[in-house]
């Protein structure tokens, strides 16, 4: 699949890009060579090939659940304009 200039001015006006025509043989001519490249990466079989979530084979480094900071919802509170019983106050926004 190859792109048309008009298509490429099309698509430019869509996406409320001004394009000169200069431009526009540029931008067509990089797109072309993008779908060229996808075009080449769908023919390719990958029918023996596993789906994988991560490129490189990495598992996840973990570390230990704990808590490591204070509780200063005291202290975030104290600044808040409307609080009550811990809790932070807000208009109503729905009937």
């Amino acid at each position: 699949m190859s792109l048309t200039l008009d298509e490429v001015k099309r698509i430019a006006f869509l996406a409320r890009i001004e394009i000169s025509d200069a431009e526009a043989a540029g931008t067509q001519r990089r797109l072309n060579d993008i779908l060229a490249l996808v075009g080449q990466m769908n023919a390719i079989d990958t029918s023996g090939v596993e789906p994988m979530s991560h490129a490189q084979d990495l598992v996840p480094r973990l570390r230990e659940d704990r808590v490591t900071e204070t509780d200063q919802h005291v202290l975030f509170q104290s600044v808040a304009p409307h609080v009550e019983d811990g809790l932070y106050l807000v208009p109503k926004v729905l009937e």
